[in-house]
């Protein structure tokens, strides 16, 4: 099983948006059948033989095992994952791009940025995956609290220097066997909603 899944297939991210099949991704992080499901989930055994099918022909559970039950095969299966992202990439035509009105202050650009860090990451986790490696990644995920806009903006500017000295510094255009990485800072407000 993996950790996270990106699901970039259209169909795919279809099948797994219904609100049944949702619950079955979720209770099949330890494997089961249709019939220890349907008791687990209160739901018809033919019913959700049914999405059980939608799932796994997508790739978004796998057999675990069959056992022979009577004249009866059982089909035992788990989530391919334990966590699903859907990739921008299914909306192919409609997905934002950051190419288009770049902007540091934008949330629009902010969630283009986000956007395209989700697709490509997605495609570099799947290639990792066939290949049976991992991918080399770095991420750093904290909370800071201004005390006023001003030093939101003081903030942001000295981020921006530090970050290019340090950027000029690392950055080697000439180096034959170096890889090009992606960085990617953003500082947004946090939904008002959330435990602090």
């Amino acid at each position: 099983m993996d950790d996270v899944l990106v699901i970039d297939d259209p169909a795919a991210a279809g099948v797994s948006l219904d609100p049944v099949r949702v619950r079955l991704l979720a209770a099949l992080a330890e494997p089961g059948s249709a019939t220890t499901l349907a008791t687990k989930l209160e739901l018809p055994r033919q019913k959700l033989n049914y999405h059980l099918r939608a799932l796994e022909k997508h790739g978004l559970v796998e057999l675990v095992e069959e056992r022979r039950r009577g004249n009866c095969t059982e089909r035992v299966l788990r989530a391919s994952a334990s966590a699903y992202v859907i990739s921008p990439r299914v909306l192919a035509g409609v997905q934002p791009d950051p190419a288009v009105s770049p902007d540091g202050l934008s949330a629009r650009w902010l969630l283009a940025l986000a956007a395209r860090t989700l697709r490509e990451v997605g495609e570099l986790l799947a290639g990792a995956r066939k290949a049976r490696r991992k991918l080399a990644t770095f991420a750093v995920d904290g909370e800071i609290r201004f005390a006023s806009a001003a030093e939101r903006a003081a903030f942001a500017g000295e981020l921006s220097e530090t970050l290019l000295r340090l950027t000029a510094k690392y950055h080697d255009e000439s180096a034959p066997s170096g890889r090009t990485h992606r960085l990617l800072v953003a500082v947004h407000p946090k939904p008002s909603g959330e435990h602090r």
